[in-house]
């Protein structure tokens, strides 16, 4: 019989613990667990050994099924997401995936930032498959829109196999993780205040509009034409009011303004025809943390949550990322590199804005922070650490808890005492 300490992730299960916390958000990998429409048993195996070790310990795993990657073959074979036949691939994936964890794992996310992904890796080709206009394959005006399209069917047709065969005995739930930054007008006047209605359409609308109405939002049908694939009405039907919950990653925001088109854009970054800025009058929108797109703005989770709520009130809300990086500095002494001060302070902001959505009506069920380790962070490998515990790549993988991992044990302890006393 195979167990955690064969994987060596026993002890990533016990520093979550150690914290207090009573959910973790993993993502499985298809190419280790559904290889040519079966099941790996290696790979089912490792899930397995994971999700008992998680409730064993009492914490509740939360896990993604598409988490930006896609089997090689697949994306060489029938193009991948530019392909509509990967709907029921991906169905039948996501039923192998239900079948043999859903026994135990009592909330799926479908997809992580599926707007993210079809920009990156579709316009401008910086995330797997790297397809774009200037690069040697692509489009970058059209295969981000396709891409998103499929992966919207894609999410519809997993839920309709967990709702119609797994939801019932298995007692669990279903949605998506969207990202999105808060865009605040840089002015009071009509053209900015429009051109924040317009971002969000573009960055968060994509896809929430079509999950909670069916359809895509009317200024983005508006300004991309027949660029914008088209719902039939029984797709429409089926991707409409498809989520339990909506996942969200926040991290930051920015200032916007209205930015009249000069040229025609050539990639879907520029469709929404807007100049995103990080300072107003001078004055930055807030510190910057060690990755150059993330400053710091607790208000804007805050302003985020209120949106989302008056414009399309899903049935609960999730936070399922957020967080701070520090740069990666092989020459700070270790000591140096566990006073995390600036994360804690992120996360108290953060948090505080959060608390005053929720007192104003917003359902938020659930918080995630990104992230339980230093992790590799995509094309920027290993170069930001987002952990709240530090990884020492030179010794072996070895984990150290930082000052913001002791600080959520202490908060979380705090929380219980209340709790408990309220009873």
């Amino acid at each position: 019989m195979i167990n955690i300490t064969d994987f060596g992730c026993q002890e990533d299960v016990g520093l979550i613990k150690n914290m207090g916390m009573d959910a973790y958000r993993f993502s499985i990998s298809w190419s280790r667990f559904f290889i040519d429409g079966s099941v790996n048993v290696e790979g089912q195996a490792y899930y397995n050994a994971l999700i008992d070790e998680l409730l064993s310990a009492g914490i509740e795993p939360y896990v993604t099924l598409n988490h930006f990657d896609l089997p090689q073959a697949l994306d060489g074979s029938n193009g991948g997401w530019l392909n509509s036949s990967i709907v029921d691939i991906f169905a039948a994936y996501a039923e192998a995936c239900f079948d043999a964890f859903g026994d135990r794992v009592k909330t799926w996310i479908t997809f992580n930032e599926p707007q993210l992904f079809s920009l990156k890796a579709y316009s401008e080709g910086s995330h797997a498959p790297g397809r774009c206009s200037s690069c040697s394959n692509g489009n970058s005006l059209t295969e981000p829109y396709i891409v998103g399209h499929n992966m919207l069917l894609s999410h519809a047709a997993a839920v309709r196999i967990y709702k119609h065969k797994f939801q019932a005995r298995q007692g669990g739930k279903i949605g998506i993780t969207l990202n999105s930054y808060w865009f605040e007008p840089f002015s009071n006047s009509k053209m900015d205040i429009e051109a924040s209605k317009r971002s969000l359409d573009f960055e968060l609308g994509w896809f929430l509009e079509p999950l909670t109405s069916g359809n895509y939002p009317e200024r983005m049908r508006t300004r991309l034409g027949p660029r914008l694939p088209v719902f039939t009405e029984e797709q429409r039907q089926a991707v409409k009011s498809s989520i339990d919950f909506l996942g969200l990653n926040h991290y930051t925001t920015r200032y916007v303004q209205d930015m009249p088109a000069v040229t025609p854009a050539n990639t879907a970054n520029g469709d929404s025809q807007v100049l995103q800025l990080v300072a107003r009058n001078g004055v930055e929108i807030g510190p910057k943390s060690a990755s150059s797109w993330l400053y710091i703005v607790p208000w804007g989770i805050e302003k985020l949550l209120l949106y989302v709520k008056d414009h399309y009130n899903p049935p609960e809300i999730i936070i399922t990322e957020n967080g701070m990086d520090e740069a990666n500095d092989p020459s700070a002494p270790l000591e140096q590199s566990l006073q995390d001060h600036n994360r804690i302070k992120f996360y108290q902001s953060y948090l505080k804005y959060l608390l005053q959505a929720v007192k104003k009506g917003v359902n938020v069920r659930g918080y995630l922070a990104w992230t339980l380790l230093d992790d590799f962070e995509w094309r920027f490998g290993y170069m930001q650490r987002f952990g709240l515990h530090f990884v020492d790549f030179k010794d072996n993988m070895r984990r150290y808890p930082k000052l913001s991992s002791l600080w959520f044990k202490q908060m979380l302890k705090d929380r219980n005492c209340e709790s408990k006393s309220a009873l």
